[in-house]
């Protein structure tokens, strides 16, 4: 029998530790001699902890949100006594989360020990490596990208196999480098993370596939020094190739020389975009460079360099092992392959999932999300974080494909997919990003650096009541500005989510700045409290309960709350249990 726990940042952060730590004390107890194995996140993070259980026969029983308490009936019931303890295993309803799904970056997260390089080649792992270093020229392995019709998964979709291609061709003396961005900065978003903590060897040998292709002889990791746990695992990973040989000079008895290094990133969103990653990388503030010359051509140290983000290079072994053909047989004409997001937001079941591309949003949110929490209504789907745009309900059936999506106003970018019922105030959420965006601005473009400060004020002034006529006429015209006069990514997509909410949102703006009022009774400036007279017992909880006392009346008859003191802190309507406390 053997015992397996999850040990990605999601079940550590759920507890993960504690189960082991009372798993083990329990096995000892018990003198089971089961050793206990650790893998990565699955992507069920909303039913963490989880722990599966092999039976002699092979036979998987997954258990979900496992409590230190639940461990002594799991050992007791099932590992001795050999009958599943049914109450905590996760149901079939939430195991369609996994089923609808289609795996390829993701193939072996949750499945592997991520720190047991053994583990991953005993799944065909190094494999495709090796057949590209002993089979394949440099052209055919570029060739097989170009069949597989993989493009960035980076955010701008752009055609794997041409910035391989033009690396390769580049001009001048060697060296050559391979870049990996996992300088993932998106609030919401963690599937670089995920990768790197659940299968680290994966993005290494994509990233060793396309050093050989390209002719590179360095790799550089430039990863967010707030994910430590995969850069953990990312130097074990480096290490134990090395120790077989697949890092270094002369692999595996072939004249191809290799090696790769780790840099930790200061945590800017700006090195998201290529050329300021490269700054950073050179030890330069994270600015955006002219382009052309492109990174292909004028990279690294001014060398010719090729960069992809993480989930890119984790299919690569795939598509390698199974042929460019396998993967352009799943997706869409233009959009090859699989996806995968970051579920997250108001959605029941929250997690990492990866579908072939095409899948209706409709599909994403409730086939495999479950839905919206408490079954609300849903208003929308934020997708491609602080640079993307909100999708609303009414175009939940577009494919998830570059092009679809860029339709709608918004963006594909790394994967991130926020959800938002009808409690979000779209005006809140376009000024959260906005927020975000502004801060992150590196500050060399004019228009990027004022132009989203002053998107953001107006923001900030209609949340606040204090929205003027003509307030959304000039955030779409500092909108136009901002794009046409940003150099990178950054400034070019930073008004998506005002953009978009306005386009399809429009009424709750003007409800806002007309009105004064705030539709989703979010924003606390627009907010008035007042208490039901007929429905308040004179319990004086809520006064009990007010910061600043602006609530009064006597025990057992209705209270008042004084407008000129009350600070809108919401306090009263938590506390209340006879929903006497209105909202307006």
């Amino acid at each position: 029998m053997r015992v397996r726990i999850g040990l990605g940042s999601c079940g550590i952060a759920a507890g993960a530790k504690k189960v082991i730590a009372e798993l083990e004390k329990k096995l000892a107890e018990k003198d089971l001699g089961i050793k206990i194995e650790q893998t990565g996140c699955i992507g069920m993070c909303f039913n963490e902890p989880l722990l599966e259980v092999f039976d002699d026969e092979g036979k998987v029983s997954l258990y979900g949100k496992v409590t230190p308490e639940a461990v002594d009936r799991i050992v007791e019931e099932h590992i001795i006594g050999g009958s599943p303890v049914t109450e905590f295993l996760v149901s079939d309803d939430d195991m369609t989360f996994l089923t609808r799904q289609k795996r390829v970056a993701l193939r072996n997260c949750g499945n592997i020990d991520p720190e047991n390089i053994d583990d991953y080649m005993a799944n065909n792992g190094y494999k495709a490596f090796e057949k590209c270093l002993k089979e394949m020229t440099q052209e055919e392995v570029i060739e097989q990208i170009k069949v597989s019709g993989l493009r960035g998964r980076g955010g701008a979709g752009f055609p794997t196999w041409f910035k391989w291609n033009a690396t390769l061709n580049a001009k001048g003396a060697p060296p050559k480098y391979i870049i990996c961005n996992a300088d993932e900065g998106d609030p919401g978003a963690f599937m670089d993370r995920s990768l790197l903590e659940g299968d680290p060897n994966s993005v290494m040998e994509g990233m060793m596939i396309a050093g050989y292709a390209v002719g590179a002889s360095e790799g550089v990791f430039y990863v967010r020094a707030e994910y430590p746990l995969a850069i953990k695992r990312l130097e074990m990973a480096i290490e134990q190739a090395r120790e077989r040989g697949l890092l270094g000079k002369n692999i595996l008895g072939t004249n191809f020389s290799f090696d790769l290094r780790i840099k930790a990133g200061a945590g800017a969103f700006v090195c998201g975009e290529e050329t300021a990653l490269i700054a950073s990388l050179e030890g330069e503030r994270g600015m955006p460079r002219l382009k052309p010359p492109f990174p292909a051509q004028k990279g690294y140290w001014q060398q010719p360099t090729n960069i992809n983000n993480v989930e890119t290079y984790a299919n690569v072994p795939w598509i390698l092992f199974n042929g460019g053909s396998a993967f352009s047989a799943m997706g869409t004409a233009t959009s090859k392959g699989t996806k995968v997001f970051a579920l997250a937001g108001k959605i029941k079941r929250g997690g990492l999932v990866e579908v072939p591309m095409g899948i209706p949003l409709r599909e994403v949110i409730f086939g495999i999300g479950g839905g919206i929490t408490d079954d609300r209504e849903i208003k929308g789907v934020q997708m491609g974080g602080p640079s993307g745009g909100c999708i609303p309900k009414e175009l939940l059936d577009t494919p998830v494909d570059y092009e679809s999506i860029v339709k709608t106003g918004a963006i594909m970018g790394s994967g991130g997919m926020i959800v938002m019922d009808e409690t979000t105030c779209m005006v809140d959420m376009a000024k959260f990003f906005l927020d975000f965006t502004q801060k992150e601005s590196c500050g060399k473009c004019y228009h990027c650096r004022l132009g989203t400060k002053r998107m953001l004020e107006i923001l900030t002034r209609i949340s606040e009541g204090e929205g003027k006529d003509g307030d959304i006429e000039i955030l779409d015209e500092l909108a136009v500005k901002i794009k046409e006069g940003s150099l990178c990514g950054l400034g070019q997509s930073a008004p998506n989510p005002a953009q978009s909410t306005v386009r399809y949102f429009r009424k709750e703006y003007e409800k806002h700045i007309y009105d004064h009022k705030c539709p989703s009774k979010k924003c606390k400036a627009l907010l008035t409290f007042t208490i039901d007279e007929d429905k308040c017992t004179g319990c004086t909880l809520c006064a009990r309960k007010c910061a600043v006392e602006a609530i009064k009346g006597e025990k057992k008859k209705a209270h008042t709350i004084d407008q000129t003191l009350c600070i809108k802190c919401g306090n009263c309507a938590d506390v209340c249990r006879f929903g006497a406390v209105m909202i307006d």
